[in-house]
């Protein structure tokens, strides 16, 4: 068998790649899906759109290739994680809407959860800090919200899942109800001590444990796909989350090493090895993967907003036709013109945790323009990102030696360049920049022995450019103030403006 299938559902759009066994693509498909909006704050999708869209590419991808199912050794799965579906188990049919990740209808729940004193207790359990962009609360949300649905949960009727169970439940014909690890450690209901599903937390959130998926390892055959005729038998044998595969993609597989992804948000990972040290720095201890009987952990920082600020300019602003002019317009200028923007359209990630923030632009004089604007959007990017690596490493205590670079957004020369003179180390992009899909190939790939174990992968082709730092520390230091002062300013922006 030739080939391994990744198949990566982002928050955007579904993407299938077939990788062979240097790790180097041979055929890539790729669907945008319908974002919803329904209200200021809220974010869904449809999920029969997101599981049509990902067979569709998948068999795009197959055939661009002139490959057969039979040249598939094995299929892997790496999604966007937190976003929550409930399903009906008879009918296969979601009772609501997928309720996005970057969503915040619960942020009031939330905000109960933490009155009431349960931070603490939800940190020590699950790594996380009490937010509405974990699966717990959107999971709550539709249990009370949708007529019938908790009557039918509490009968075991209704079955839950993020992205990967939900695909693997459709590719199978409804026989295989599995997430992994990697997955489970983001929904606030998984104790990630214990391997396994959390009682309290479950009585916490109201969740019947009949709704919940197995939780299996990271890399292993979960069933064969039945219900695809152009895919059929091929087994599914790969899940990580988006942001721990992309840290299995990077091969950051010893403790130190880290990558941060720039897609519609960017997710900044430090792998920290077999023990579940928690954060004091507002950061999320999450299961990295866990492969037959080992669990790793990763400190990681999440930025709601990160390439999604360009796909605004697009289609907020209107300032440019595609994300591909973006760069071009904000090298237009020689600097931001003393423009900062904070792109907190859905509230702040780590290590604010803001749900309350909105964005903002600031420093706009008559002097300034769509170039200043651009600018000052693309380096809200890196600022973020630097702003997760200094959290990081007061957690650690542990200089950085290189920041692995990936994703849509790490192809632009400018932004790695000024990510490396604010963050003061080598920023390295990868020759495969999609390390998403990569790590998801390599999960899977590793269970069915396509390859044999971490050393093999290691030692295919990784990087391909390395970015140096070149800006004056005195000039980083004063950018970053300004930044810091931006960021302090649309800060709890919803409660005061609220009648």
């Amino acid at each position: 068998m030739r080939y391994i299938l990744a198949l990566d559902q982002g928050t955007t759009s579904s993407r299938a790649i077939l990788f062979d066994h240097d790790g180097a693509v041979r055929s890539v498909a790729q669907r945008e899906f319908k974002q919803i909006f329904p209200q200021p704050g809220w974010v869904e999708h449809d999920p029969e759109e997101i599981a049509t869209s990902q067979v569709e590419v998948a068999l795009e991808a197959l055939a661009r290739a002139q490959a057969q199912p039979n040249d598939v050794a094995a299929i892997g799965i790496t999604n966007q994680r937190e976003t929550t579906i409930i399903w009906n188990r008879a009918t296969g049919r979601p009772v609501y809407d997928a309720i996005v990740w970057q969503d915040r209808r619960t942020s009031a729940f939330c905000d109960e959860m933490k009155a009431q004193g349960h931070e603490n207790f939800i940190q020590q359990r699950t790594g996380l800090l009490i937010d509405g962009y974990f699966s717990g609360s959107k999971l709550a949300w539709i249990l009370d919200q949708v007529p019938g649905a908790r009557q039918l949960a509490e009968a075991g009727q209704l079955a839950f899942g993020t992205v990967d169970s939900w695909l693997v439940w459709k590719l199978t014909g409804g026989r295989v109800h599995v997430t992994d690890a990697s997955n489970a450690s983001r929904t606030m209901l998984f104790n990630i001590h214990t391997g396994s599903w959390d009682n309290e937390l479950l009585s916490l959130f109201k969740i019947p444990e009949s709704l919940l998926p197995a939780v299996r390892p990271s890399s292993e055959v979960y069933g064969e796909v039945s219900s695809v005729p152009g895919l059929r038998n091929i087994p599914i044998a790969g899940i990580a989350g988006d942001q721990q595969a992309a840290l299995f993609g990077q091969r950051c597989t010893s403790p130190g090493l880290t990558k941060n992804t720039y897609g519609t948000g960017c997710f900044m990972l430090q792998n920290i090895g077999t023990r579940a040290v928690l954060s004091s720095a507002r950061l999320l201890t999450t299961v990295a993967w866990r492969i037959g009987d080992l669990t790793e952990y990763a400190l990681e920082g999440s930025v709601f907003v990160g390439g999604a600020v360009v796909q605004w300019l697009r289609d907020g602003l209107g300032i440019v036709r595609s994300s591909a002019e973006v760069e071009a317009l904000a090298n237009s200028v020689p600097d931001n013109g003393g423009v900062y923007f904070v792109p907190a359209f859905v509230g702040l990630g780590a290590p604010h945790w803001d749900s309350y923030a909105r964005g903002s632009i600031f420093g706009l004089t008559r002097g300034s323009n769509v170039g200043h604007i651009a600018r000052a959007a693309i380096e809200s990017i890196a600022y973020q990102v630097a702003d997760l690596l200094d959290a990081i490493q007061t957690d650690t205590g542990t200089p950085l030696k290189e920041l692995r670079v990936d994703g849509g957004a790490s192809q632009n020369d400018s932004l790695m360049q000024f990510q490396a003179d604010i963050v003061g180390v080598p920023v390295v992009r990868p020759v495969m920049t999609e390390t998403t899909a990569l790590g998801a190939a390599f999960l899977a790939g590793m269970s069915v022995k396509f390859w044999k174990g971490t050393q093999e992968i290691g030692a295919l082709p990784r990087e391909q450019r390395r970015f140096h730092p070149q800006m004056p520390q005195s000039q980083v230091a004063t950018l970053r103030e300004r930044w810091s002062e931006a960021v302090s300013r649309t800060k709890s922006w919803q409660k005061t403006t609220e009648p």
